[in-house]
């Protein structure tokens, strides 16, 4: 197994990660496996470009191939927000409840309620270029709140195929097309092409 590390603390990605890419001999690790903790600021201004800050700030500091990826919700009629400000859209702790009734709220009155949820995943390898993984799942801001599974935006994402929000399909259903689901099958078939 060779190790690959991802830039991410959060259990629901690497666990996602990880069952993608182990059936291909790589061993995910976290930043929790890292021998320091590391503070990474991201100051992009589009999710490739977070992606890229991240991955290769830990592949240059650590001298070990790592992937990124960066993600969020595009509101067309918000001018795209909340962007790549997804994760700290109102604050950093401020609950999905909280900031999908103020999306809703600013929502109200639109009749454009096309969004879209966007990943790009970047992949540092020491001394080479970072490569990006970009992909989307389109979709509407629904008229209210629907469903318990899934997290953040997903229950005011109304996803036409499946007649309701993302929130509530099963997670096998919502993985089958979700935009990190279809980023992560671009980044596999270029490790199939490049190994590490």
């Amino acid at each position: 197994m060779k190790d690959l590390f991802i830039a991410s603390a959060n259990a629901h990605k690497i666990k996602e990660f990880k069952q993608m890419l182990e059936p291909l001999g790589y061993d995910i690790k976290s930043i929790n496996d890292l021998p320091e903790v590391i503070d990474i600021e991201e100051t992009g201004l589009t999710f490739e470009e977070n992606a890229i800050i991240k991955a290769k700030t830990i592949s240059d500091k650590f001298n070990i191939p790592c992937i990124s990826d960066d993600s969020g919700l595009e509101i067309d009629a918000l001018n795209k927000e909340p962007g790549v400000q997804s994760a700290r859209y109102l604050g950093h702790d401020t609950s999905y409840d909280y900031k999908n009734s103020v999306l809703l709220e600013r929502m109200k009155d639109e009749t454009n309620r096309s969004c879209r949820f966007v990943c790009a995943i970047a992949l540092s390898i020491p001394g080479h270029e970072p490569v990006v993984f970009r992909d989307t799942i389109e979709g509407t801001v629904a008229l209210e709140i629907v469903g318990k599974k899934g997290f953040g935006y997903d229950p005011i994402v109304y996803y036409e195929p499946f007649k309701t929000t993302l929130a509530n399909v099963s997670e096998e259903m919502k993985n089958s097309v979700s935009h990190r689901g279809k980023a992560l099958k671009k980044l596999l078939v270029y490790l199939n092409e490049k190994p590490i």
